[in-house]
């Protein structure tokens, strides 16, 4: 039964109807697999099928275009074409080793030589009964590859049929690659088309069954080793939480413990603190004050506002409840008794305070709070601020909000940093100044306003020009007949304001030189003090000014250098110098807080002679000053002595070459004694009557011994007399 009026077979149809899909099939999976192997030999092998059942099915036709020869070698050229595909099939797809040379020599040799055979015999006899008389050899061949593949599967196998694997893998193999490498011999029996696509096609659709069911089994391997995954990894994260949720408590714990000491410790402080105060201002008060006691009791108020800070932030982190917020407040009259107190201060750098305050602005807080929002603010913006500029504040009721900010002249803060200024501990480092603190003030800020269901913003940025603007926005309140104001007295802020009071000596020749590098205010004051009396001592508050100052003054004989610093730090110009042949000599002492192994040992690598660390007792720190500076002064005096001595030296040497020389020349001229003391003293410059003098003869037979010396060295006058002499 043939279809659509051609030779095709309905069988053959069928056949490539059903291989196609399968082609389909195979494409797709190796689009979702496209490292798997089989899969690329399989799509090879179904579509020299496809294409070995249309050309068998449809040729010879004569009703197609072509010679009945074209269509006849065409026709066997895939039957030929596909059984050579075979042997390299099984020996890849199977892993079969000892089809190696079918795969890649036996096809060649006894089945494509014989087609191309059948091709010339063919197209000279014009007779297909003669031509098919030569695949007897393709036909012998068949049985001898069907022989190797029996070899091989025994070889792969170990001669072990016993495994379910094996016995199918022989089945199948058998089944299906038997009749495909027999087509020269199904060809050369000529059985009819319908036989031989049920043959051949049949053995394809077991081995491709067996392919399919191979890559099932290997799917729900993978498939159930995702699984297997999965459920592992579920359970590593579950351990991995338990062990995190587990390192987390410990580490809480810890920390927990660790901040429980320092509040402790920090606790502990107050005491002490508080007498030295108290007895502190008792003796100022009886016996006066002084500069040194003034600097005493300014430095005690500030750590003693340190350590309330740091209580305080602890409250506010544990929910505990800081301020008495059930209070009225005027934060007009607040506010204009703190500018009071700090212009005084800010007047001192050229800082003028502009203020545009509402008057009578309530709001229901706590006086101290709002006093602690005022002061903090403020003094930031001082502290911050370039000198000779000015700092607004505004203070302004609009509808039911107040309106409270502080606009600083200085550097800027980047839009990056804008919510971290707000977390403790935070310091902005390219604003580092001598005063800085803790970081604790913004962060009480926050916590003061969110407790008044305030907000607060910030506008700044440095690119866009100088200057930070902190807003504070909260409830306004108006009083009712039943409530009354809370008072509070400002806060004294004489110690939150750095006082720049030094002017550096005028230089001493006498006197060794110091460069002190500081950025504290007081520490750079207070050094400079101790170190003037018998140093000349220059000052500058970071690297850069330092290095400037090196360059316009003489030369420093020690450094005494802080690290963290403004522009640039301490490591930092210790590493510029080590690298300045002009100033690699001179000795570097790092004096900072900084307290770490590592920082010491960074400190030393750079060249630096000593790390002292804050605190530092003065005392020490003069005699190694004093020790250093008396050791390069005793290296530089033996530097000069052996340069001294090295000189006389070569003087010495010179001296008594010339005397050798002298007496050589002497005695190759052949001068009598009475002619070589002449001789001498005519080297020293002596006139003739000096030498008679000398010599105790007359200036006439001093002048004949001349003559005849002239003679003896054949020259004119005493120059050339010399000249030869010392030659």
């Amino acid at each position: 039964m043939l279809v659509f009026g051609t030779q095709m077979h309905i069988v053959t149809f069928l056949f490539v109807c059903i291989e196609i899909v399968i082609f389909f099939y195979l494409v797709i999976y190796r689009l979702a697999r496209p490292d798997d192997r089989k899969t690329f030999l399989n799509i090879i092998l179904i579509s020299l099928l496809i294409v070995y059942n249309i050309t068998g099915g449809l040729f010879p036709d004569p009703n197609f275009p072509g010679s009945i020869f074209a269509q006849v070698v065409v026709a066997y050229a895939t039957g030929f074409i596909t059984p050579c595909y075979f042997p390299y099939y099984v020996y890849k797809a199977f892993g079969l080793e000892k089809m190696r040379f079918h795969a890649y020599k036996g096809v060649f040799l006894f089945l494509m030589l014989p087609y191309f055979l059948f091709v010339i015999v063919y197209a000279k006899s014009n007779n297909l009964d003669n031509a098919k008389n030569l695949l007897v050899l393709p036909v012998l061949y068949a049985i001898w590859v069907i022989y190797s593949l029996y070899k091989s599967i025994q070889y792969k196998y170990g001669n072990n049929f016993s495994s379910k694997e094996s016995k199918e893998e022989v089945t199948v193999l058998f089944l299906s690659i038997t009749p495909w490498i027999g087509l020269p011999f199904i060809a050369y029996f000529n059985l009819g088309q319908a036989q031989e696509a049920l043959i051949t096609n049949g053995g394809f659709l077991l081995l491709l069954a067996l392919h399919v069911k191979r890559n099932i089994m290997q799917i729900r391997e993978e498939h159930q080793g995702l699984i297997d995954s999965k459920l592992q990894l579920l359970d590593w994260n579950k351990n991995l939480q338990k062990e995190v949720n587990k390192r987390t408590k410990e580490l809480e714990k810890i920390n927990e413990q660790k901040t429980n000491t320092f509040v402790n410790l920090a606790h502990e402080t107050k005491t002490p603190l508080t007498l030295i105060n108290n007895y502190l201002e008792e003796y100022i008060k009886t016996k006066g004050s002084s500069e040194e006691l003034t600097i005493v009791k300014k430095n005690i108020d500030k750590l003693s506002a340190d350590i309330v800070n740091f209580f305080d932030l602890e409250k506010f982190n544990k929910g505990f409840a800081v301020y008495n917020h059930n209070q009225i407040s005027n934060f007009s009259e607040i506010l204009k008794d703190s500018i009071v107190l700090f212009r005084v201060y800010s007047m001192k750098r050229n800082i003028d305070l502009n203020e545009n305050i509402e008057n009578n602005i309530l709001v229901k807080a706590d006086p101290v709070s709002i006093n602690r929002i005022i002061n903090n603010l403020i003094e930031n913006a001082i502290k911050f601020s370039d000198d000779n500029c000015a700092i607004e504040i505004s203070l302004q009721c609009i509808g039911k909000k107040i309106f409270f900010s502080v606009k600083d002249c200085g550097y800027g803060i980047p839009p990056e940093m804008h919510t971290k200024i707000f977390e403790p501990y935070y310091q902005i480092t390219n604003q580092k100044k001598s005063i800085q603190g803790m970081g604790l003030g913004l962060p009480i800020v926050k916590k003061v306003v969110q407790d008044i269901t305030g907000e607060i913003k910030i506008s700044s940025n440095p690119q866009k020009g100088h200057g930070t603007k902190i807003t504070v926005i909260v409830s306004s309140h108006s009083l009712t007949d039943d409530e009354f104001v809370s008072f509070v007295a400002a806060t004294n802020i004489h110690e939150t304001v750095a006082q720049i009071d030094m002017e550096e000596s005028k230089y001493d020749e006498r006197k060794q030189t110091i460069l002190l590098v500081e950025d504290n205010i007081s520490m750079i004051n207070y050094l400079f003090k101790k170190l003037q009396e018998k140093y000349n001592v220059f000052t500058a508050v970071n690297g850069n000014v330092a290095l400037q100052k090196m360059k316009n003054k003489k030369i420093p004989d020690l450094i005494i250098s802080d690290v963290m610093m403004d522009v640039l730090d301490g490591f930092t110009l210790a590493k510029i110098i080590s690298e300045n042949p002009l100033y690699n000599h001179i000795p570097f002492i790092f004096l900072s807080a900084k307290s770490s192994k590592n920082d010491k040992l960074k400190g030393l690598k750079l060249g630096a002679i000593d790390f002292i660390q804050k605190p530092f007792s003065i005392h020490e720190l003069l005699q190694k000053v004093e020790s250093i500076l008396a050791y390069t002064a005793k290296q530089r005096q033996s530097l000069v002595g052996t340069a001294f001595n090295s000189i006389a030296h070569v003087e010495n040497i010179k001296s008594q070459d010339a005397s050798v020389k002298f007496a050589q020349n002497c005695q190759f001229y052949n001068l009598t004694s009475r002619e070589k003391d002449i001789v001498k003293l005519v080297r020293q410059g002596y006139t003739y009557n000096s030498i008679g003098e000398a010599l105790f003869i007359s200036e006439r037979t001093v002048t004949k011994h001349v003559q005849n010396i002239f003679e003896k060295f054949d020259v004119s006058n005493k120059i050339e007399l010399i000249n030869k002499l010392n030659t």
